[in-house]
């Protein structure tokens, strides 16, 4: 028996879907649309002007059959519809939350375009990886689990929760996005979400081209694009296992992409030698554990149509594996520590996308490579090392590492006579336990540097929070029995503070009035918290380093 919530004229369309169907079975293109909730209860939840377009274009099935599949979708939930066009084998609907969403002052990031990141990325997902259910339905098709409510059905419409769900991939090789009033923040949602590490498996992942739908905005689409392959490109650099992604090969990946990106680049590999001759004995100390030689990356972009015009410098923390050393970590999740390089591979790649978009100013990128391994020529716990600025270092725990090879990058950083400085590094565990992975922790000596910073988190959406850089944390650091500062401070048994007096030691290499230290050690990796981020490294805070140098560069033309 018909429901009486299933009229004739609804079936006649649900027909006339039908009858297209089997022609569009072959034909393998997605549609992303959104919509709206509904600003007030008595409201009609609104389309975007595509979603709006293809309505009109599908004589109103499109709302039609969205109206009586289920409730209102809430922002980032989707609802997949096939047969409605000829051009698009399937089309999924998503949520976008409430068309007035901004920023919020709350949470430190603009909700609008969040919530539009998210809902590229699920329903891309959706499209190219969900399971499909679909055997082309006869004309008495029933729901396998006999719902009563109906008897001829279209799986997307059954209201049971299992429909007609089988279990063949569905491999959608194109996909189409609405720009949902923000073209940007869709495109990054899209490449973001449909990002996934393969390179190793022999088995692929089909190659999903995702482009704008409609005549939009395409210079701001493929600024997203670009914003999102920058941080992939993070991820992909991450996620690599270290005996693939040695010191050696991360330069050599960098240089190719750099190259690539722009004809206005250098880039220097620095040997073991080199590093040796600019006495970075603090970065020498550290490598000298491993049987892989170390690399002193330095690239350089120059955009500025003047060549003389200071640089803005970024170091990156490049510890392509992280043991711990003689300190050795604990087994479990050591394998993470493939991703010690992440402040590097931030950084690199935020400067491959400067070049990219042709930014009018000069950059240099540096990043000390190498191992952190436990060998009869490793630092051992009480060693005493010198850094290129000739201060002294007592190694009281080798696992402190990072900050060891950044002081010799940050002493050479001041050679270049930059604007700003800013590092970024997977630098403490204090880090994650203070802020977990809702934001990068920023530690500078410049209110000026902060609000840049802050101000393009916010459109981002990959934020960043200021933490202290008091005298009290200094004072614990430069208090030492052997050396001039300790690397891990006198209350070494004391696990309190541990990110700021990680952040203390670095300002004793730092003389520079506009610096910043980025411990993105809470943002490393990825769980659920980011929805349109995959399990797995999560290249962060990438994008908010291209929006901050698009900002720069702005500002200073």
């Amino acid at each position: 028996m018909i429901s009486s919530f299933w009229n004739l004229g609804t079936l006649e369309s649900l027909s006339g879907i039908y009858s297209n169907y089997i022609h569009l079975f072959s034909c393998f293109q997605g549609l992303v649309l959104g919509i709206y909730s509904k600003e007030k209860e008595d409201d009609v939840p609104q389309f975007t002007s595509a979603g709006e377009n293809f309505n009109k274009l599908v004589s109103g099935k499109l709302r039609e059959i969205l109206n009586i599949s289920g409730p209102p979708l809430k922002a980032g939930k989707t609802r997949t519809f096939y047969g409605l066009h000829e051009d698009f084998s399937s089309v999924v609907v998503v949520g976008l939350g409430k068309r007035t969403a901004g920023v919020d002052e709350q949470e430190n990031w603009h909700g609008g375009k969040e919530n539009i990141r998210a809902a590229a990325a699920v329903s891309a997902l959706e499209l190219c990886f969900a399971r499909k259910s679909w055997t082309p339905p006869q004309a008495s098709a029933f729901c396998p689990q006999r719902c009563p409510s109906l008897t001829l059905v279209f799986w997307f419409l059954c209201p049971c929760e299992a429909g007609c769900r089988q279990v063949q991939d569905l491999e959608i090789p194109s996909v189409e996005v609405d720009p949902c009033g923000d073209a940007q923040a869709a495109a990054e949602g899209a490449v973001l979400g449909l990002y996934e590490y393969d390179d190793l498996k022999q088995k692929k992942k089909v190659a999903v081209s995702v482009k704008l739908h409609g005549s939009g905005d395409q210079e701001a689409w493929q600024r997203g694009v670009l914003f999102a392959s920058g941080q992939n490109l993070a991820r992909h650099l991450m996620e690599t296992p270290a005996n693939e992604m040695t010191p050696t090969r991360f330069a050599e990946i960098i240089e190719k992409n750099l190259k690539s990106a722009s004809s206005k680049t250098d880039v220097h590999i620095r040997p073991k030698p080199w590093i040796e001759e600019q006495e970075m004995g603090s970065f020498l100390s550290v490598a000298k554990g491993s049987e892989e030689p170390p690399v002193f990356l330095e690239i350089h972009y120059k955009g500025s149509p003047n060549a003389s015009e200071p640089p803005l410098v970024f170091v990156g923390k490049g510890i392509t594996f992280d043991s711990g050393g003689i300190s050795i970590k604990a087994a479990a999740n050591m394998d993470l520590m493939r991703a010690d390089m992440g402040g590097a591979a931030t950084i690199c790649s935020a400067i491959v996308s400067a070049a990219k978009l042709n930014l009018p100013i000069n950059i240099v990128g540096l990043a000390p490579l190498c191992e952190n391994m436990p060998s009869g020529k490793a630092n051992k716990p009480g060693d005493v090392v010198r850094a290129k600025n000739g201060k002294t270092i007592q190694v009281d725990n080798t696992d402190a590492e990072g900050r060891l090879i950044l002081a010799d990058a940050l002493c050479y950083a001041h050679t270049f006579n930059p604007k700003v400085i800013i590092n970024a590094a997977t630098l403490t565990g204090a880090m994650d336990i203070a802020l977990g992975s809702g934001a990068t922790g920023v530690f500078t000596n410049s209110s000026w540097l902060w609000n840049k910073l802050f101000e393009a988190s916010i459109e981002t959406g990959d934020r960043v929070w200021r933490m202290p850089l008091f005298e009290h944390y200094t004072r614990q650091v430069v208090d030492c029995q052997l050396a001039d500062v300790n690397n891990i401070g006198k209350y070494r048994y004391v696990k309190s503070a541990g990110a700021c007096t990680a952040a203390a030691f670095l300002k004793e290499f730092v003389t520079h009035p506009k610096w910043a230290h980025l411990d993105i050690a809470g943002v490393m990796t990825n769980k659920d918290e980011v929805p349109y981020l995959r399990k797995g490294m999560a290249g962060r805070p990438t994008r908010t380093l291209i929006e901050f140098l698009l900002r720069f560069s702005q500002d200073s033309a």
